[in-house]
């Protein structure tokens, strides 16, 4: 991650575009939250750029981020998106059954005017989806039809920048093979249609080609790839971690910190979902689920470091299932029993029964990530922004670099970056007056 010198002004009335592979539930929940909350019709709960307060070293509140940083406006962000599903963003919300027609109908006109652009899809990768409304053609063909898409977009719309969030479906688990190990062997595997090249990779392909930040929201093998990454170093262009921290994960995060603070044992920790949406339907398909899997387990060896403490952590055993069940929907619940040990060895438990609400959750993430990654592109930045895994269940680090789950470190790194935008703001505004 480089770090810039200063941060570019948004001009008044300059347009984000706000570009979203998959328009499922997270999606439409987002825009129209955006949209609702710039309406003035409902509170963005949950948003930091919105509602947050920027904290100083010691952890008091000082302003809010959205008083001393040039963040773009609700009012300047233009939504977009692609999904094999064609129904406009209205229809999608609709049928999606997260948020109700009291919050819908009063945006009805601003949401069917968002239409899905035709996907990137490949049944291969997502198994348990389908839709008409997709890309033909060699990887090569889609990856330039999604820059023409990308570029065409932001000309009818008026944007002077863009940024890509993936809020499309968790894709079959894959690992870094030849293909993806440079460049130039990803585009050469382009040429060859190469299967183990994945949509979301396309996406973030094409958005870096066009200098176009990327955000991923699912697990999925993507912008993290050697590729992948050299494209964004090259091309000057800021990408993020993995998968939306929500739901347990969050839990997670927030409750095995404060087991290592006190040096609380851990025999075990079993968690379990069921989920009902889309999501849940794509991860009943065991490939897919290896891929959140993946991304849920890699939390708490992190967090509680086993190799330091082996008296403490180094036998525990860490499980985790999802279980799609229709009739839950969005509404996601999660149980998790944890078997922790106390002084002298006595056993303890928690048991943390989490009935969450999965896409109202993500939604504010969408929109936080989409604000910060453009300002950290105005500000030069570029790769991997380790200061954004706060957001992510799987943070994506530059070389030599570790991983952070500890939800509250994740916080004080933010906080950081943030203070350091905010002074570069503040000292280039005082050179200005005098």
């Amino acid at each position: 991650m480089k770090t810039g010198l200063g941060v570019k002004p948004v001009r008044k009335g300059e347009k984000l575009a706000v570009l979203l592979p998959g328009m499922g539930a997270v999606a439409t929940t987002a825009v129209a939250g955006a949209v609702a909350v710039r309406r003035k019709l409902a509170s963005p709960i949950g948003s930091l750029t919105q509602l947050g307060h920027l904290l100083d070293e010691r952890g008091e509140v000082g302003p809010r981020v959205s008083d001393v940083l040039p963040l773009a406006s609700l009012d300047d962000l233009v939504f977009g998106g692609w999904d094999p599903i064609p129904d406009d963003a209205y229809a999608a919300a609709s049928r999606a059954k997260v948020l109700t027609h009291d919050h819908l109908d009063p945006i009805r006109a601003e949401l069917e005017a968002i239409k899905p652009m035709p996907a990137v899809f490949d049944k291969e990768w997502v198994r348990r989806l389908d839709g008409p409304n997709v890309k033909k053609g060699t990887l090569r063909e889609k990856a330039e039809a999604l820059q023409a898409d990308i570029r065409g977009f932001m000309q009818r719309h008026g944007c002077a920048r863009a940024v890509m969030v993936w809020t499309g479906s968790t894709e079959v688990y894959a690992q870094v093979g030849p293909a993806h190990q440079s460049l130039k062997a990803f585009e050469a595997a382009l040429d060859k249609s190469d299967p183990t090249i994945a949509p979301s990779m396309i996406y973030a392909y094409a958005a870096i080609k066009c200098g176009v930040p990327f955000m991923n929201g699912a697990p999925n093998l993507s912008q993290d790839t050697p590729a992948l990454q050299e494209l964004a170093e090259r091309e000057g262009v800021v990408t993020g971690g993995k998968d939306f921290k929500t739901g347990q994960t969050l839990m997670k995060t927030t409750i095995a910190p404060m087991l290592r603070a006190r040096l609380l044992g851990l025999d075990g920790w079993f968690s379990t979902n069921i989920l009902g949406n889309r999501d849940g339907e794509v991860l009943d398909d065991a490939a897919s689920f290896k891929t959140k899997e993946v991304s849920k387990l890699g939390v708490l060896d992190q967090i509680l470091d086993p190799r330091r403490h082996p008296e403490l952590y180094g036998d525990m055993d860490h499980k985790v299932t999802i279980h799609y069940y229709p009739p839950r929907g969005d509404n996601k619940e999660g149980w998790d029993a944890i078997d922790l040990v106390g002084w002298l060895g006595y056993p303890m438990q928690i048991k943390v029964n989490f009935q969450c609400r999965d896409s109202i959750l993500a939604a504010p993430l969408v929109l936080d990530l989409a604000l910060l990654a453009d300002l950290g592109q105005r500000a030069g930045e570029k790769g991997a922004q380790e200061w954004l895994s706060f957001f992510f269940k799987s943070p994506v680090v530059n070389p030599g670099h570790s991983q952070v789950h500890d939800l509250f470190q994740q916080q004080t790194n933010l906080h950081a970056q943030l203070r350091r935008y905010a002074q570069a703001v503040a000292a280039t505004s005082q050179s200005k007056v005098g």
